[in-house]
């Protein structure tokens, strides 16, 4: 990353007055950790507060983008001419790699000189500051540039921070990086919170979705309604901007596309019909994934016979994540489990192979599909789903933030208490990594059983989200919602599965009124318990005798 001129002439300040501002600095990306923010408007914040902490006139922020396999920079914290240059700039993982060489590490950030490296040798776009070299060695030099990886829970790097032209004018302290580290990995946390929480706005929409399309279903009076809200309810919800659903013809029983969205009605796609038996080949177990049928274009093209899969998806992709020319079929099934019919998806928006919610989300729509060709009436289910974590059938976040906030809002009224307990996983990754993650599923769904015997009628027990879980004990006071965190340590730690060796879990507790009167006040006050307690290593091991 190369930036543009200081806009200010640097300011000497005291070691004290430094030491502040970098901790100024920390505490605001932390703040961040909890603000409920877009991700533009996040990311924009914590090149800001890199800049405004700890020195640096431009802050560059570039992000992985899984749909390209490369690197964009989207967000740019400068003059309008650095901006300008460097604002959209995609580099590929080549020509970031040899910058994160071990000569060039200092202190977790990479600090790559000007004359220690080739700019020719790689394709980046750059910014040259117009600052006059010096002779003193310890001069920042204006080709020099300053690298931080964001680490999160993935393989490779979220993205990277890229910082020039520090106000002091010369190269970084070991102090300096590892403060610039710091904040790094505070922003990391940021980020993958903010993209998480897009993916969940995402599954909430669509289950929202799935309420409203069910309610049309039960409103219709035929089959060709019924079928053409369920297009429109995949498109809008989950994002593929091709869907069509098969039914058999009453005179040759041959499937034929009987509703659609997004092809052009001449389409030889829609208009042809096809014999369920040609594909069966992609219903083959190794590509089920939550009930549908993913297949990679190759792949499908191998196993269909000659004269079949002619269509070739738009909205492809580049690398392991993305979309490219696969197939996405849902069977749909009769009550004796015969496939009588088959929901095609194509050209997701966003270019990415579909997550496993999205595909659940897709199954579901399938499911109501076939319950309201049959009786067009019960979608008790998706309002189950609304409220509740599809994997562990505890309440979700929403659920469990509207309970909060009753039982806050009756607590003050009513001069009672209640208690909030939050419960996260550590080592959660490690199983996954380890065991895949259907055995991360399957410990998420143990410790839910777990939660859900434990807790009285009257309480409640969800999700939060990943491995984080939380519990609602009404009219229960600190020292009776102990009791309760005990019963459920007792419990996990009598598990024999293999699986959750490698995991523990932390619990913090808050008490309204006594630790907060506000639904955000008491969340706050139970989070921070749990991390002193993961501080302080009263955790509990999920392992049989330990």
């Amino acid at each position: 990353m190369k930036s543009n001129p200081p806009h200010e002439d640097p300011v000497a300040h005291s070691g004290h007055a430094s030491s502040v501002s970098h901790l100024r600095g920390l505490l605001e990306v932390t703040r961040l950790l909890r603000a409920d923010e877009d991700l533009e408007s996040l990311l924009n914040a914590c090149a800001r507060t890199v800049s405004e902490s700890l020195g640096f006139a431009t802050v560059v922020i570039t992000l992985y983008r899984p749909a390209w396999n490369d690197f964009a920079v989207t967000s740019v914290h400068g003059s309008d001419a650095a901006r300008e240059v460097l604002m959209g700039a995609v580099r590929e993982w080549a020509d970031w790699e040899p910058l994160l060489d071990e000569r060039f590490h200092r202190c977790g950030a990479y600090f790559i000189e000007h004359d220690s490296f080739d700019w020719e040798s790689v394709e980046q776009t750059s910014f040259v500051p117009e600052i006059e070299p010096s002779d003193d060695p310890d001069a920042w030099h204006p080709e020099d540039a300053l690298i931080v990886p964001l680490h999160g829970s993935s393989p490779h790097p979220l993205g990277f921070v890229s910082v020039d032209e520090p106000a002091s004018g010369k190269k970084p302290t070991d102090s300096e990086l590892e403060v610039l580290v710091a904040v790094a990995a505070h922003a990391a946390l940021a980020v993958e919170a903010a993209q998480e929480a897009v993916l969940a706005a995402r599954h909430r929409d669509a289950l929202d979705q799935l309420l409203r399309v069910s309610a049309q279903l039960t409103e219709s009076d035929s089959i060709e309604s019924i079928l053409a809200a369920v297009c429109d309810g995949i498109r809008s919800a989950l994002g593929f901007q091709k869907v069509s659903i098969d039914l058999p013809e009453p005179d040759t029983g041959r499937p034929r596309a009987h509703a659609a969205v997004g092809w052009d009605a001449t389409d030889e796609v829609l208009i042809t019909t096809t014999d369920v038996n040609d594909l069966r080949p992609l219903l083959d177990s190794r590509f089920d994934v939550a009930g549908c049928y993913l297949v990679p274009g190759e792949e499908a093209r191998r196993l269909l016979r000659r004269g079949q899969g002619t269509y070739s998806s738009v909205m492809n992709g580049r690398g392991p994540h993305a979309w490219n020319h696969h197939w996405l079929l849902v069977p749909l099934h009769d009550r004796e489990g015969e496939v009588i019919g088959m929901i095609w998806a194509d050209d997701p928006d966003d270019r990415l192979i579909p997550s496993r919610d999205r595909l659940q989300a897709l199954r579901t729509f399938a499911n109501q599909t076939t319950t309201a060709l049959a009786s067009m009436s019960q979608f008790e289910e998706m309002r189950f789903l609304a409220n509740h974590d599809p994997l562990t059938r505890l309440g979700n976040r929403r659920a469990f933030m509207s309970r909060l906030e009753l039982e806050t809002s009756r607590a003050l009224r009513y001069g009672s208490s209640f208690a909030l307990v939050v419960c996260d996983l550590d080592g959660f990754k490690e199983v996954n990594d380890r065991f895949g993650h259907l055995a991360g599923d399957e410990a998420l769904e143990h410790v839910a059983a777990v939660l859900r015997d434990v807790v009285r009628g009257s309480d409640g027990a969800y999700r939060l989200g990943g491995d984080e879980f939380g519990l609602i004990l009404v009219e229960t006071g600190e020292a009776s919602a102990g009791e309760v965190v005990g019963r459920v340590r007792s419990a996990l730690v009598t598990s024999e599965d293999e699986h959750l060796s490698a995991l523990r879990a932390s619990f913090g507790v808050a008490v309204c009124p006594d630790h907060g009167v506000t639904p955000g006040g008491l969340f706050n006050a139970a989070d921070q318990a749990m991390y002193e307690a993961k501080r302080l290593g009263q955790i509990t091991r999920l392992a049989f005798g330990e």
